[in-house]
């Protein structure tokens, strides 16, 4: 029997990586699959890099790009439209500035997907949120997730992004999403992976939820500046990191509403700072 971490969607949060890497290896498991959006939201990115970099060295690793790895790679040829305080950018911004070289390179190195055939089990595909685009969500119940397991060579899709654990089963074939370690939904604020199990021939899985220092990432917000670069993101990551609940993604939709009730119209990243506010007052409860 093989059993596997799969992890995805850190988004900067070494401190639920190091709980998830710990659980794993302590379980004897000697292999990794890391499904993208690695850095972020959260403070000190190169704290997460070098776990993973460091993972890459000891273990069987295979590594994914999602959308975020797109965000740096893209910002890098054309780098305007990120304000350093902004609460829609200010975290793109802060975390651009603080990767180094190797990482960007790392980035760049990455593919959307792979086909993967493990001692003789059947083949797995793995993908951050689809196998054909880092940001296409694949939810129950969709025509795009169906005609996606349908045209998939092989029957498992491992993949990530929506931040939320889950199963998806189609005309025999399996979507499993292994939620996310740093910033996953309905989680109770617990970090979240998937251990995938080989068992003969066939594969299984089991989803995993851990309890970590959420306040420690909390206060990493505040002493690395980044509350002030990214006001109203960095409270909805301090709901998100204790409930599990309201994402980044939410409030920005009702902040977008909001700008445009207001002016008529709304482009990302143009978003005022009161529109923020408003939304994050009505969505979380809180003031700035």
């Amino acid at each position: 029997m093989e059993n596997i971490a799969v992890l995805s969607d850190i988004h900067g949060n070494y401190a639920a990586l190091q709980r998830c890497l710990d659980h794993a290896v302590k379980m004897g498991i000697d292999t990794f699959i890391f499904l993208g959006d690695y850095l972020g939201e959260l403070a000190y990115p190169q704290k997460t890099m070098e776990l993973l970099y460091a993972v890459k060295e000891k273990y069987r690793c295979f590594f994914i790009k999602g959308n975020k790895e797109d965000y740096w790679i893209n910002f890098e040829k054309e780098p305007k439209g990120w304000k350093e305080y902004d609460s829609t950018t200010g975290s793109l911004h802060y975390t651009y500035h603080n990767l180094e070289e190797k990482d960007l390179q790392f980035f760049k190195s990455l593919s959307i997907q792979e086909e993967l055939a493990l001692k003789g089990m059947p083949p797995v595909t793995i993908c951050h949120g689809s196998p054909r685009k880092v940001n296409e969500k694949l939810l129950p119940d969709m025509e795009n997730t169906f005609l996606i397991m349908k045209n998939n060579p092989g029957d498992y899709i491992l993949c990530g992004h929506t931040h939320i654990q889950g199963k998806i089963v189609h005309n025999g074939k399996v979507v499993l999403n292994a939620g996310s370690v740093g910033v996953p939904l309905h989680s109770n604020g617990k970090a979240q992976f998937m251990i995938f199990k080989g068992m003969q021939d066939r594969w299984d899985y089991e989803f995993v939820s851990l309890e970590y220092d959420i306040e420690n990432v909390i206060a990493d917000l505040h002493s690395s500046g980044l509350n002030k670069k990214a006001p109203c993101w960095c409270k909805v990551s301090e709901n998100l990191l204790r409930t599990g609940e309201i994402s980044h993604g939410t409030v920005l939709a009702r902040a977008m509403e909001l700008c445009k009730d207001k002016f008529g119209e709304c482009s990302w990243p143009n978003v005022p700072e009161a529109c923020w506010e408003q939304a994050v007052k009505e969505l979380i409860g809180i003031e700035r």
